[in-house]
């Protein structure tokens, strides 16, 4: 077996809150059709119950991604710190989609930024895994 380090503890607990982040957000959405047939109390519940969850996810993938870029040190090639520049303007693009899908009463901005931030959160682990393996 292999043995675990820093560097992989870190990386797990990377994934995983990205993971939260980005995969309870198409668990909302695949539930939330059933939840508005019960009543729109329960949709609220539900995004509020996911709410306290995603954003501290959110915030310890973003701790861990900075810690991760710092791991590598500075000898990183361009087309790394391109990817790595378009990965941070998807994750802060990301969290200001989930943001502005929060905070709205507008059906027509809750379902573009809900639509936005699923495409987001998808590019945002393909760049990712980009980085994993272009260190």
């Amino acid at each position: 077996m292999l043995s675990p380090s820093l560097d992989t503890i870190r990386l797990f607990i990377h994934v995983l809150a990205a993971g939260i982040w980005v995969g309870g957000q198409f668990v909302l959405a695949g539930i939330v059709p059933g939840l508005r047939k019960i009543g729109p109390e329960a949709t609220k519940a539900a995004a509020q119950g996911f709410a306290k969850v995603a954003w501290p996810a959110f915030v310890l993938a973003m701790v861990t991604g900075i810690w991760n870029v710092l791991a590598l040190g500075t000898d990183l090639s361009t087309k790394y710190n391109v990817t790595l520049g378009i990965k941070f303007l998807l994750v802060i693009a990301a969290g200001a989609s989930a943001a502005a899908h929060a905070g709205t009463t507008s059906k027509m901005v809750k379902g573009v930024t809900g639509g936005l931030g699923a495409v987001l959160g998808i590019a945002m682990l393909f760049f990712g895994s980009l980085l994993a393996h272009g260190g």
